[in-house]
């Protein structure tokens, strides 16, 4: 099997459910059940571990929910465990999600002793009534502190998570975050738009947002000013300075295969007989920690769809992603999508060539050209 195996593990607690979240995290009310945690994510490890036929891994990312709530005592028992289990690549990059308002001092240095090598820390923005309308619960203050921390600690790679299009947030605000983020020299900023999505709090009661042109302004100056400190866009909302790219991201948007564990936790898998095959698990944690069988659903994917979340995927990548490589993760020819290309070359929303690749205006209007797709594919 040539396409590559990642891992995910969710971690589904957070200690206060943020307005404009959509994933499947859910406020902690008691103690955190670390042991009866571990346990169930062994036994459900256990169980998937046939459909990779012992297949290495190349990435491990535990997100979530705040995965920063477990000890690094339990992050290094969940670490060893897996290790028990499955075949981990020399290189391995192993990536723990934080949250700044769940780090006591010296946390972060603990994580890294227990074998996390990159670190993605959900900063969001460096001041403390942006965070305030954002409904986050660290501050300022407590961001910075992170962040120097994180940086001082021994991991290879560090991620800045940073939003803007904030409620109240203004263009002079959102420059001075990514500059302030700038500043510290991170290995990796991801720079994104606030979206609202259904199903969150801001979705019922939305929040008073930037203009479209403000918007705009925002995207072209924080371009400016990532690209002069250095960093480069690889991906729609992803900047990393030289070998720091997040592989475990690349490899979701290469369309690689990947092992999800934990509630809620999803898994795509290349079948012996080119099919694909996605999974969820039980998204309730009561539930998940009780469970013996964790599956919720499992559905093979149509070629329509195949073809769909591929481009999905790909195409986010500023550099595309190679012909061949559509016909190797989907197991179709590339000659399907012909019309589809030449429709989107002749909208400027294509670039030609032997790459499927968004132009730069491509990037800005992705939903466009998945629309179209998925409207009239031929």
């Amino acid at each position: 099997m040539s396409i590559p195996l990642s891992l995910y593990v969710h971690i589904p607690w957070c200690l206060h459910k943020c307005a404009y979240c959509d994933f499947n995290s859910h406020k902690l009310t008691g103690p955190l059940p670390e042991a009866q945690l571990l346990a169930a994510l062994e036994r459900d490890l256990i169980a998937d571990l046939p459909l990779v036929e012992e297949r290495e891994l190349c990435s491990i990312f535990i997100g979530g929910g705040t995965p920063s709530l477990l000890a690094p005592e339990a992050i290094e028992r969940l670490l060893k465990l897996l290790g028990r289990h499955c075949r981990l690549a020399r290189d391995i990059e192993i990536t723990l999600e934080a949250n700044p308002g769940t780090l006591e001092k010296g946390r972060l240095a603990d994580f890294a002793h227990a074998g996390i090598r990159r670190l993605s820390l959900g900063v969001q923005s460096f001041f403390t009534q942006t965070l305030k309308r954002l409904d986050r619960i660290h501050t300022g203050p407590q961001a910075e502190a992170a962040v120097e921390e994180a940086l001082s600690a021994d991991f290879e790679s560090v991620n800045l998570d940073l939003m803007h299009g904030l409620p109240g947030q203004t263009f002079e605000g959102a420059t001075a975050d990514l500059e302030r983020s700038v500043g510290f020299s991170p290995n990796h900023i991801s720079w994104y738009q606030l979206t609202i999505e259904p199903n969150t709090l801001f979705y019922r009661y939305p929040p008073e947002l930037p203009s479209d042109s403000t918007l705009a302004a925002i995207e072209q100056a924080g371009a400016k000013i990532l690209a002069s400190a250095g960093f480069v866009r690889y991906e729609i909302s992803a900047y990393a300075q030289a070998n720091h790219h997040s592989r475990h991201n690349l490899h979701y948007w290469e369309f690689g295969d990947y092992l999800g564990i934990g509630p809620g936790a999803h898994s795509k898998f290349t079948l012996a007989n080119a099919k694909i095959l996605r999974r969820q698990k039980l998204r309730q944690p009561e539930s998940y920690l009780k469970a013996k069988n964790y599956l919720a659903k499992e559905a093979e994917i149509s070629e329509q769809l195949l073809s769909f979340e591929y481009l999905m995927n790909a195409l986010r990548l500023v550099e595309g992603t190679e012909d061949a490589l559509y016909e190797e993760r989907t197991g179709m020819p590339i000659g399907q999508l012909a019309n589809w290309r030449c429709r989107n070359l002749k909208r400027g929303l294509l670039e030609p060539g032997s790459q499927l690749r968004a132009s730069e205006l491509g990037l800005r209007f992705l939903d466009d050209l998945l629309v179209d797709f998925s409207l009239k594919p031929q």
